[in-house]
């Protein structure tokens, strides 16, 4: 899974991805520090596998990743070259999915690039930025397709689609929300297009320490924040990307120790993945044995074979059965020889979907 970071100068972006991914991108009060995009690679905590791993004395345990990208401020002008940040827009375009940081904290040490904190105008034109960007890459294709449509029925019934999309877009409208299609093909066209304002968006509301207790409640920014969120079919979770970088720094016994102290269950980069996994529609079957204990991500729905797949081809395409086991009956168990014999692995062909927390070893023959 690949995530971009997105928001204005100074909210605390760069901040929030330091701490996500200790990659040390540079964090300085001043916009577009962030020059190249970095990207940082974080595992998915998992408390599973290392229950799995001690049963199963296994040598190595491998965690589900997420890639985080963490693009530059942009500012008003971006999807025009202003600041730099239509090279910047590109980067976005290979993401699942956007993470908008938006500031809902005061501070008056941190400038803002508008000179005030209105969490509801930043996002507008963070969203105008990239729908100006969607258009510049539809008003590309038409014009590259409208030659062929003359005498290419196919080509000319694209090049509509395009044009409504293109409306769509001009109405100030993301193109997530647009729902205009003719047809499965004309979905298939939309979805190849990796248009910016077309994919998911999980919006991180950086708080203060002080708003962080009672998850933003008080806050009025992150209420609207929610607000906005819930009529687009968005995300949303709070976080304050200072503590996030003191948790960072801390040892794995401490942190659970320092949450503790703020009155906290989890840490922003766990809201964040659980978010994202819900936007996303993502689970988690694991494989265990000696060797290695690992999870694999995969869509919510996804079939025996497909999710054999994730790990080889070979395994799709050979695919004869899954031996599987929910996690919960296995850990009551004790072992994998008691769950048997309570008749709790079953063996499922290839319409068995693949559920969240399924122990599975695949049987195939290639």
């Amino acid at each position: 899974m690949k995530l971009g970071i997105v928001g204005l100068p100074n909210v605390g972006k760069s901040t929030l991805f330091n701490s996500l991914t200790k990659a040390g991108a540079e964090s300085a009060n001043y916009p577009f520090c962030t020059i190249d995009p970095n990207v940082g690679v974080v595992t998915v905590p998992d408390e599973r596998l290392n229950v799995l791993g001690e049963m199963y004395h296994t040598k190595k345990i491998v965690p589900a990743v997420i890639e985080f990208v963490d693009i530059a401020g942009l500012v008003k002008g971006a999807s025009k070259g202003e600041g730099l940040g239509n090279q910047f827009l590109a980067n976005i375009r290979e993401v699942d999915a956007i993470v908008h940081v938006v500031r809902c904290f005061e501070n008056g040490n941190i400038v803002h690039v508008d000179g005030s904190i209105n969490p509801l105008r930043d996002i507008e034109t963070i969203n105008v930025e990239l729908i100006f960007s969607d258009l510049e890459v539809l008003e590309r294709r038409i014009s590259k397709q409208i030659r062929a449509a003359r005498n290419d029925k196919a080509a000319a019934k694209e090049v509509e689609l395009m044009q409504r999309i293109k409306a769509h877009l001009e109405e100030g409208k993301m193109a997530g929300s647009f729902a205009d299609f003719r047809d499965e093909e004309e979905e298939e066209w939309m979805n190849s297009y990796n248009l910016l304002t077309a994919k998911p968006v999980i919006f991180a509301a950086n708080v203060s320490e002080d708003d962080l207790a009672d998850d933003g409640v008080a806050n009025e920014g992150v209420q609207e924040v929610r607000k906005f969120a819930k009529e687009a079919g968005y995300e949303v979770f709070v976080v304050c990307a200072e503590i996030e970088q003191e948790i960072a720094e801390l040892k794995e016994d401490e942190k659970a120790m320092f949450l503790e102290d703020l009155g906290l269950k989890e840490s922003g980069l766990e809201k964040l993945i659980k978010a994202s996994y819900r936007l996303l529609g993502l689970i988690s079957y694991l494989t265990a044995g000696e060797p290695e204990v690992r999870a694999w991500t995969i869509k919510k729905g996804t079939k025996a074979p497909q999710a054999a797949g994730k790990i080889h081809s070979d395994f799709e395409r050979g695919f004869i059965r899954a031996e599987v086991v929910a996690y919960d009956d296995l850990i009551a168990c004790g072992n994998m020889t008691a769950a048997k014999e309570k008749g709790l692995v079953r063996s499922e062909g290839k319409e068995y979907v693949v559920k969240d927390g399924d122990v599975v070893l695949f049987r195939f023959n290639v």
